[in-house]
């Protein structure tokens, strides 16, 4: 019977042929925790796989999972969230961008008194172009204003969680990055470490503009969940009540036009106004209810798994 490891180690891995063993070496320096690493092969298209099956059978602490396709970073992640079995579950970066060696900061964190310790990395940008920065900068203010949850660097993937965190966080959509969100709404104490930040030896950036997109409607959807998940009423008949006064408002000023100044209001926008309010304010007092209800199956249900397993091996 193998001996239930502290640290799980969670690897998404797209086209990282060559930086594998060189992950692995890094790995292995960790020899004062007992560690398994979960390479999750989210379809990579070059020999990633054959790398990871010869490291596989010569040390049963790196567990393969093998994905049907190319489901992206989040959906990676849960898998090996999933199947982790360490006290403490890391998610690092095949790419070698993150450095193992700054996994005993976080632990340090941790130990604290922390549930997340996210990682920062404070030097990233200072090289770069101001085109590069201002975007990055903005985007961690933005996040972190939206979910209440200040952080540097959401982006940083290399970033520690107690187990028990993150089995009620179900991620979909490009929401790995906002765990820290998530995991402070359900009342975990989240703080973040500097660590650094290393440039890619092998392979290209699977980073590009359309998934800073994802991203930012991905945050919008994190803050209705944070907000307004178990009362999604709350959300819809704010807008409902709005209309609801709205429409009041042109009807009233329809009767002032027509009373008291006696002056036709068939002419002004007012009755469409009227109707249009009061139509929106029932919709959208409708769809406060149906989302209601769709949440109470939600929390009554198991969720469907966001990625499909083709193979396994040291699991």
């Amino acid at each position: 019977m193998e001996t239930k490891p502290y640290l799980s180690l969670v690897v998404p891995i797209f086209n990282e042929e060559q930086n594998l063993p060189l992950l692995y070496e890094k790995l292995r320096a960790l020899t004062q925790y007992e560690w398994e690493a979960i390479m999750v092969n989210d379809g990579s298209r070059d020999g990633s796989l054959g790398v990871l099956r010869g490291l596989a059978h010569g040390d049963r602490r790196v567990k393969i999972i093998d994905l049907r396709k190319n489901y992206g970073q989040t959906a990676a992640m849960a898998a090996g969230f999933d199947h982790a079995h360490g006290e403490i579950v890391i998610p690092i970066d095949a790419d070698l961008q993150n450095d193992p060696a700054d996994i005993p900061l976080l632990l340090a964190k941790l130990n604290d008194g922390f549930d997340v310790v996210s990682g920062w990395r404070k030097g990233r940008w200072q090289d770069r172009k101001m085109t590069r920065r201002l975007p990055s900068a903005a985007a961690n203010w933005l996040i972190s204003k939206t979910t209440g949850v200040v952080l540097h660097d959401y982006g940083c993937t290399l970033k520690a969680y107690r187990q028990e965190i993150l089995k009620d966080v179900k991620l979909y959509g490009e929401m790995h990055r906002f765990i820290p969100a998530f995991a402070a709404w359900q009342g975990a104490r989240v703080a973040e470490v500097v660590v650094g930040d290393h440039p890619r030896k092998f392979g290209k950036t699977n980073y590009n503009f359309s998934r800073t997109l994802r991203v930012m409607l991905d945050l919008i959807t994190v803050k209705f969940i944070i907000g307004y998940a178990t009362k999604p009423m709350h959300f819809f008949g704010r807008i409902a009540f709005a209309s609801f006064i709205m429409s009041g408002i042109s009807f009233l000023l329809a009767f002032y036009f027509k009373f008291v100044l006696h002056a036709s209001f068939i002419s002004t926008p007012l009755p469409l106004l009227t109707a249009l309010f009061l139509i929106l304010g029932v919709e959208f007092l409708l769809m406060g209810l149906v989302a209601e209800m769709q949440t109470r199956n939600y929390f009554e249900t198991s969720g469907k798994r966001i990625y499909n397993i083709k193979e396994t091996m040291n699991l």
